[in-house]
């Protein structure tokens, strides 16, 4: 669905925390009928295993949304960005602290997504939830062919961002390992 227009304007599968920012995200979403216009399936337990089921409907959720809603949850970080990047969803990262200990923010300005800033990921951060509506709002005037060339630009930074991970991680361990060993 590279080219073609997406049925959804947004998504959010997942796991909702009471008194969590996903809950002040679903209150959000129903306020002015996004809900509506995304798919969400939320549920109010962690389920440690998946089934086919559930992980085909992830899936398509992705494949079938603009946007990709990635609210912090026991972590800032998650799959879900990198799983909607390999998509072609744009993840809309709430950019916030967690109470893990990730990154001090008067020292690391940006933390506590510093990888993905400094990569500069094609994203939408927000540090509030209630920026969504104006960003939903924002996306409905797109045409397709900006969401097409969207998708592309967003597939393209994902390759290159795997790809410099990996001979970043390769340097290292050659570095560490290999270059100790010739002495």
């Amino acid at each position: 669905m590279l080219h073609n227009e997406r049925p959804y304007l947004c998504n959010f599968l997942g796991t909702v925390y009471e008194n969590s920012s996903r809950q002040a995200l679903m209150n959000i979403l129903k306020q002015d009928g996004n809900d509506k216009l995304c798919w969400v399936s939320a549920r109010e337990q962690w389920q440690p295993q998946e089934t086919n089921e559930s992980l085909k409907n992830y899936q398509d959720a992705l494949l079938q949304s603009d946007l990709t809603l990635c609210p912090v949850g026991v972590n800032t970080e998650c799959y879900r960005i990198y799983e909607a990047c390999s998509y072609g969803s744009v993840p809309v990262v709430e950019d916030i602290m967690t109470a893990g200990s990730c990154g001090n923010t008067s020292v690391y300005h940006n933390a506590p997504l510093q990888l993905l800033k400094s990569m500069d990921a094609p994203f939408i951060f927000i540090k509030n939830w209630n920026e969504l509506p104006a960003v939903l709002e924002k996306e409905k005037t797109l045409i397709l062919q900006e969401k097409v060339q969207r998708r592309k630009m967003l597939l393209h930074w994902y390759q290159n961002f795997k790809r410099e991970l990996k001979r970043k991680f390769t340097n290292i361990l050659e570095s560490s390992f290999l270059m100790n060993n010739k002495g």
